[in-house]
């Protein structure tokens, strides 16, 4: 392996620890939503509060497209640096909110109001986050180990959860009661969460800017969404396709299947969070390992082993999970599951780079990407507790197989893109 400069280390660092902190303050909604759906939503059936707070969950999806295409524009006119810089600093105002929201039963409907407009800031800035830092990681890479070095995308992001899931397993064993965790602890990891996003904001600020942009920052007509769809169709509809299988099937097992293990398989929460904290533990270290391999053989057999095996696995292993009782046959389906999806999460940012041109990269990536992320990703829960509320709960896992399978015809008519990758031309 050859070892990048000093600046290269220094700008994936930066890069990944902005990313780190934009995605663990995205991530704790979801993960300490089973503790403060009451506060915000009436008494009822909690399945019902739960769903009501994935819509909103699901609501901030929407903005993530109008993000995509923001930052993206951003980021191709006046750099990745600003573009990133600037999302970050929307990040922490959006947890802000949450963390002061008063409850339902303080000031009524103006709490889950409240709540929407702070997802709303949240989802516009994470969906300017991926493309922008996609696109990065991608140009700031060697040649040699841009597959690896890429993957780190993905490390902090899931890294963000894990340490979400960290500071809620501390809430839970050392520090808090389930009552004052219900009652007001939960709000704990939004104040924890503005704060470090204030300091990804001085990290960013001292980022230095990507070669690849610097060479093509006077050029005129970057980031049109006009020269994206007239000039690059096919590279825009091959983001979709690949991202909609992988995405819905990556909220499947991380997000969504904490809540799986507590609503499904009746397991306690503090039992859910330890499972899943080890599971994004061993997911997270398996990024970077992954985007070695597609160094040495190319992106596209990650992504076929993926459509292929998540095709032939999700329903017996969606299955298999709901109708087990034990903690650790929980663990290893979700484990297999993981290894599986990792084909598509490993790489997913470099393919979606390696498509497009400087001049349009972080649009190209993030705003076709965001677009899938909010129709397949984000809806992702509401469909799943929606069948489960039915009492159709199975039908989730066709409709999760179906998906990918869409996108595994997508990464069998594509080419690989480490043999064409316009990441080249920017050297």
């Amino acid at each position: 392996m050859k070892h990048p400069d000093a600046w290269r280390i220094k700008a994936i660092l930066t890069g990944s620890a902005g990313n780190l902190v934009e995605w663990y303050d995205w991530y704790i909604y979801a993960t300490f939503s089973l503790y403060f759906a009451p506060v915000f939503f009436p008494k009822g059936n909690y399945t019902a509060q739960l769903l009501n707070t994935a819509a909103i969950f699901a609501v901030g999806f929407l903005m993530r497209p109008i993000g995509g295409w923001l930052f993206g524009r951003i980021a191709d006119k006046s750099g990745r640096k600003a573009s990133m810089t600037l999302s970050v600093l929307m990040m922490s105002l959006g947890s802000l909110l949450i963390a002061f929201t008063p409850s339902y039963r303080a000031v009524g409907v103006t709490a889950p109001a409240l709540l929407l407009v702070a997802r709303l800031l949240q989802g516009l800035s994470v969906g300017g986050e991926y493309g922008t830092s996609a696109t990065y990681l991608s140009e700031v890479a060697t040649l040699e180990l841009r597959g690896f070095y890429s993957s780190f995308q993905y490390v902090t992001l899931i890294g963000g959860q894990l340490i979400a899931l960290g500071v809620q397993m501390l809430l839970q064993k050392v520090f808090l009661t389930p009552e004052q965790l219900q009652e007001w602890g939960w709000r704990i990891p939004f104040i924890i969460g503005a704060a470090l996003a204030f300091f990804a904001l001085y990290l960013r600020r001292h980022m230095q800017e990507s070669s690849s942009f610097e060479k093509i920052r006077d050029e005129k007509d970057k980031g049109s969404l006009k020269r994206l769809f007239t000039e690059h169709p096919r590279a825009v509809l091959t983001v979709v396709g690949l991202t909609m299988g992988g995405t819905l099937a990556f909220y499947t097992y991380t997000t969504y299947m904490q809540k799986f293990l507590v609503n499904t398989v009746h397991l306690s929460i503090e039992k859910a969070t330890t499972i899943t904290f080890f599971l994004m533990l061993i997911f997270a270290c398996l990024q970077p390992v992954f985007g070695w391999i597609s160094d040495i053989y190319g992106r596209k057999p990650l992504l076929m082993g993926f459509g292929l095996l998540g095709t032939l696995f999700t329903v017996p292993i969606l299955t298999a999970i709901s109708q087990t009782s034990s903690e650790w046959t929980a663990f290893w389906l979700i484990l297999a599951a993981l290894v599986i999806v990792s084909g598509y999460t490993s790489i997913n940012a470099v393919v979606k780079a390696e498509m497009f041109p400087a001049e349009i990269r972080a649009l190209g990536v993030g705003f076709p990407y965001a677009l899938t992320v909010a129709l397949f990703g984000g809806t992702a829960e509401p469909i799943a507790l929606y069948f489960k509320k039915a009492g159709h709960e199975s039908m989730y896992y066709w409709y999760v197989t179906a998906c990918i399978s869409i996108s595994l015809l997508v990464y069998i008519t594509s080419r690989d893109t480490k043999k064409t990758s316009l990441l080249d031309k920017d050297a």
